[in-house]
């Protein structure tokens, strides 16, 4: 196949696959290059193509790989650990300082509470221990348990509220 034979082949679905270089690669100039390569291997593969029933179906079936290819060895270069939406693991120092501080709140609330009360909060919310076993330890019914559990982490919320809305106590 001459040069005019193959351009008259390949003429009438270039723009197909630049256009489809271009919704995947996004940068006109790497999808001109995209195209130039496919073009590029089709001449070479030129002597051959009347072998193929629809040319343009492996043209458009390369050009899709590459772009592919293409994408891929990019990201694989292009990676980076720092991302908008990176979130680093480490809390900052302000943060711990206002988690620590609730903490010992927390603890000093706890302390002041009935021990009955006391007791299940260490058991239920420290200890992670089920409602069965509490009420097996504190030789209480479960219902019991649970509304003096109830009570305890009201009273934690409203004292801890009123710090953060009043001040300090």
């Amino acid at each position: 196949m001459n040069q005019s034979e193959f351009v008259l082949l390949i003429n009438p679905f270039k723009d197909k696959l630049f256009r489809l270089a271009k919704r995947l690669l996004v940068s006109t100039e790497e999808a001109e290059d995209a195209t130039q390569e496919i073009l590029v291997k089709l001449w070479n593969k030129n002597e051959n193509l009347d072998a193929y029933n629809s040319v343009e179906a492996m043209a458009v079936t390369m050009t899709k790989n590459y772009c592919l290819d293409q994408l891929k060895s990019k990201r694989a270069s292009n990676l980076r650990i720092e991302h908008s939406n990176f979130t680093a693991k480490e809390p900052s120092l302000y943060k711990k300082i206002e988690d620590n501080d609730s903490l010992k709140w927390v603890e000093k609330i706890i302390n002041q509470l009935p021990e009955q009360q006391r007791i299940i909060i260490q058991l239920r919310d420290i200890e992670q221990c089920e409602f069965s076993e509490i009420a097996k330890i504190t030789e209480m019914n479960e219902t019991a348990v649970r509304v003096s559990l109830s009570r305890a982490r009201k009273t934690i919320r409203e004292y801890m509220l009123k710090t953060h809305s009043y001040g300090i106590q």
